[in-house]
């Protein structure tokens, strides 16, 4: 069994930390350059299991609890952005990787392209994912009644209410084990009010009021942008518009699933993502590749026109 390493940081005087599970089998050179997984509120450094599994065997998984997540200090006033791009870069010259492959997802998702922004050079390939262009009135006012429950100490309340409205609850759209990632989003809520990570209340309001910046673009990296496609928080429509602003980016989504897709096909976003890392490039990205060769994809936005979506076998 690989063992883990934890290491310990601080930028702008806030004390943080990441995660190194190294590489299984040394006797042979790994695959692609060391992977940094940046989630939400809800999944610091032990929330990717999925990935420790798909990616370990290929390369070094890196996860972290940046700032004002976890067991790390809060984020102090002000915007976050600087403090986050600055944890980040921290992190990647610690590790003293050249260049990492980066995986965001939704919060994280917004960390992750800010940074590839800003060393692009250093972005060997990007994966993003229920990347929150644009947040609706609809979530915000879950947000709003949830945080009022939680004024008047309903954790319960504000736990199903948080969790409510960043999934889709429309029976006509079914989502695959949406009721098993419902009762955990709810669950993480709640260890988290109770001491696990004090900092998420914070977080969440962070990530709907303090608007991370998605414009300008980005040139020069390899990236792969995926939704589920039932995703309330930011729909998919908005998702492909977004990755049309990365050159030679990928979008595609994923059936019967919403923003929490990395809980309700967890192996498949996993094993998607690993496909993304490891795939032969074609020269300066000249020609469309054929999309990966995973069953359970909806290759619809896969650099062309729309196909028909393949059956979805449940596991």
């Amino acid at each position: 069994m690989t063992q883990e390493i934890i290491r310990s940081l601080a930028v702008h005087g806030v004390r943080y930390s990441y995660r190194v599970l190294p590489r299984d089998g040394r006797n042979e050179p790994a695959a692609t350059e060391p992977v940094l997984v940046l989630g939400g509120a809800l999944q610091g450094m032990y929330g990717w299991p999925q990935m420790d599994e798909h990616l370990g065997p290929l390369t070094d998984v890196v996860t972290a609890d940046l700032p004002g997540m976890g067991t790390a200090d809060p984020l102090p006033p002000g915007p976050a952005a600087g403090v986050l791009r600055d944890a980040v870069t921290a992190i990647v010259d610690d590790l003293g990787a050249p260049r990492i492959n980066l995986f965001g997802f939704s919060y994280g998702a917004a960390i992750a392209f800010g940074w590839a922004r800003h060393a692009p050079a250093r972005v060997a390939r990007l994966v993003l994912g229920g990347v929150p262009v644009h947040i609706g009135e609809a979530q915000r006012a879950y947000w709003r009644r949830a945080a009022e429950r939680l004024a008047e100490g309903d954790q319960e309340g504000f736990a199903a209410l948080a969790a409510d409205g960043l999934m889709c609850l429309d029976p006509d759209r079914p989502v695959h084990r949406g009721e098993l990632a419902r009762r955990y989003v709810r669950r993480s809520f709640l260890h988290a009010l109770r001491g696990d990570s004090p900092h998420t209340v914070d977080s969440l309001h962070r990530a709907l009021g303090d608007r991370p910046e998605f414009t300008g673009g980005l040139s020069g990296v390899p990236a792969l942008v995926f939704a589920g496609e039932h995703d309330t928080v930011t729909s998919p429509e908005r998702q492909r518009e977004f990755a049309a602003t990365i050159e030679g980016s990928r979008f595609l989504t994923l059936p019967e699933s919403d923003h929490w897709v990395v809980l309700e096909r967890s192996d498949e976003v996993a094993a998607l993502v690993a496909d993304f890392l490891t795939r032969p490039l074609l020269p300066h990205q000249a020609a469309e590749p054929e999309p990966p060769a995973l069953p359970y994809l909806d290759t619809d936005v896969w650099g062309g026109p729309r196909r028909t979506r393949p059956t979805v076998t449940p596991p």
